[in-house]
């Protein structure tokens, strides 16, 4: 493989992440699991967001997972194991999904010169899919 492949897009691209998630092997792995899994996966905060009067929306879980998976491969590392909880999804006051980093993600963020990450979350028909892309330093 050429040595341009492997280091990724040029300075100044983007390095977009995607991720698909299904809403029926999240709850395998909840009915598995249960609060263990939820709270690797997911901060306190983003829980809270997550659930409803009647109980806790798999997809809104789902898509926080997309959601992190997408914009922990904006950062482009390998061999990192993905900081599940230094990658925060949190809704904005209007509505729209926001990333925080925190520790380990802020760091490779840093490291990539990337300052933040935005990302946009969808929901249909038993999927939750996340797009996301990194927003340069500068």
């Amino acid at each position: 493989m050429p040595a341009a492949a492997e280091a990724g897009p040029p300075p100044g691209w983007a390095n977009l992440g995607l991720d698909i998630v299904a809403a029926d092997r999240v709850r395998e792995l909840i009915d598995n699991h249960g609060e263990r899994f939820l709270l690797r996966m997911l901060t306190e905060r983003e829980l809270a967001d997550c659930r409803t009067d009647e109980g806790l929306n798999t997809l809104a879980v789902c898509g926080r997972i997309a959601a992190k998976e997408a914009a922990f491969k904006t950062l482009r590392v390998a061999d990192t194991i993905l900081p599940w909880l230094d990658i925060e999804v949190h809704r904005a006051p209007g509505g729209w999904p926001l990333i925080e980093l925190h520790g380990r993600a802020a760091q490779l963020a840093e490291a990539a010169g990337i300052s933040g990450i935005t990302v946009s979350i969808s929901h249909d028909a038993g999927y939750a899919a996340a797009v996301a892309a990194p927003i340069p330093v500068g």
